[in-house]
């Protein structure tokens, strides 16, 4: 019996590790294909971007797939690797509540150092919202499901826009591709010292990214929701009992494709009706976002489903399940996946930015994949954490915790 339900808990935490290992690798796609700008894209980098037919069929894929969907994969899964904690601590007689703030702390030192590199950077958002995860904790199954329903209903961005009308409370980067502050911002990306960059990006990035998350864009009300759902996700043992639970994955499948091509339908008659100029000071403009916003969440609850289907077949499983080391070592990743791409991208670097069509920035994306995919699996085989998670675990616990193997 024992050996059974170490069996059990190691699968489990293997999909749980290739399922973040697969978030991780749409958001490095679509953030090489845009250049690492978090902004409106300038007119000027639209149009050297798209030489041909398949740099548009990039755009297609980015859309329809992989933007506003990956970022929510690992949300969620930030949301269950927190009860998982809460929950070994418990089992354990202890409270790991007060440790998982001082963890967001650190959280939020790396996060800080990452986003002078990139100010797209979500380290820094998790660490925020992270902390109201503690008290969600011991709140019913029920609650936190109306509470998610809510924020992916649009909540968060309804009431900011009843009490502001749109208005950016906190940035001042232009939503129109052709806005002086985007211009002024996309130079320093592409001609700017390293110091400029981390100079913009430590204090307008940080403003303009607070108005993206709470203001009527509203990503950071959708992320906490993500985060409630990885905690009831957790309790239902989903990830521990997938392959018995089939039925249960198919309903919730069926469900999502019904949503999602509603919310296609939606979208379209809302942005319709705001007529070819498109501004973000109207309701109907509000519920036009919140449609596209339920698009992308039907498109995520999909992409899990799948995920869950295809890990239990024995080729496409073992395909995935070499997501698995990439997704342990996902901080060191996605950090140092940053610091490779603003390099290669950004004028302190190689400044190819906006040099390369949306193909080869795509092709380049893939590349670095395979190659930190490799990398983390010749690291695991010789350590126990990657670099970064190391010193989060080590300064966690205030104890070096062993990294050798051996």
């Amino acid at each position: 019996m024992a050996s059974s339900n170490r069996g059990l808990s190691s699968k489990r935490i293997e999909i749980i590790d290739a399922l973040r290992g697969f978030s991780l690798a749409g958001i490095v796609i679509v953030h090489l294909v845009e250049n690492y700008i978090s902004a409106a894209l300038p007119e000027s980098f639209n149009n050297a971007v798209h030489v041909g037919v398949a740099d548009y069929i990039v755009d297609g894929i980015i859309v329809f797939l992989l933007r506003g969907k990956f970022f929510a994969l690992f949300s969620f899964l930030f949301g269950l690797s927190f009860f998982i904690q809460m929950d070994n601590a418990n089992k354990k007689g202890r409270y790991f509540g007060s440790r998982f703030v001082w963890r967001l702390l650190l959280l939020m030192a790396i996060g800080f150092l990452h986003s002078l590199f990139y100010r797209g950077d979500i380290l820094t958002v998790y660490a925020m919202l992270g902390i109201f995860l503690v008290p969600f904790y011991r709140i019913s199954n029920k609650w936190i499901l109306a509470v998610v329903v809510l924020l992916f209903l649009g909540l968060g961005r309804f009431v900011f826009f009843y009490f502001t009308k749109g208005v950016q409370l906190f940035g001042n980067t232009g939503l129109t591709p052709n806005a002086p502050e985007l211009i002024a911002y996309y130079d320093i990306l592409k001609n700017g010292s390293l110091f400029e960059v981390f100079a913009t990006n430590a204090t307008e990035g940080h403003l303009n990214k607070l108005d993206f998350q709470f203001g009527i864009f509203g990503r950071g009300y959708l992320t906490f929701g993500f985060f409630l759902l990885g905690l009831l996700i957790g309790r239902i043992r989903l990830f521990e009992s997938f392959r018995e639970r089939p039925k249960f994955l198919k309903r919730i499948l069926l469900w999502s494709i019904a949503v999602f091509f509603v919310s296609i339908v939606l979208t379209g008659l809302a942005f319709i009706s705001l007529g070819e100029v498109v501004t973000f000071d109207s309701w109907i403009a509000m519920l036009a976002l919140t449609a596209v916003d339920l698009n992308n969440i039907a498109m995520t609850f999909i992409i899990v489903c799948l995920f869950f289907m295809f890990y239990k077949k024995t080729k496409s499983g073992k395909w995935l399940s070499s997501f698995a080391p990439y997704g342990r070592m996902a901080l060191t990743n996605y950090f140092f996946q940053t610091v490779l791409g603003t390099f290669l991208l950004y004028g302190w670097g190689l400044g190819l930015i906006g040099e390369l069509r949306n193909l080869y920035t795509f092709g380049m994306a893939f590349l670095i994949i395979a190659v930190q995919m490799w990398a983390s699996k010749w690291w695991l085989k010789k350590f126990a954490y990657g670099p970064l998670e190391w010193l989060w675990r080590s300064a966690t616990f205030f104890k070096w915790h062993p990294l050798d193997r051996r």
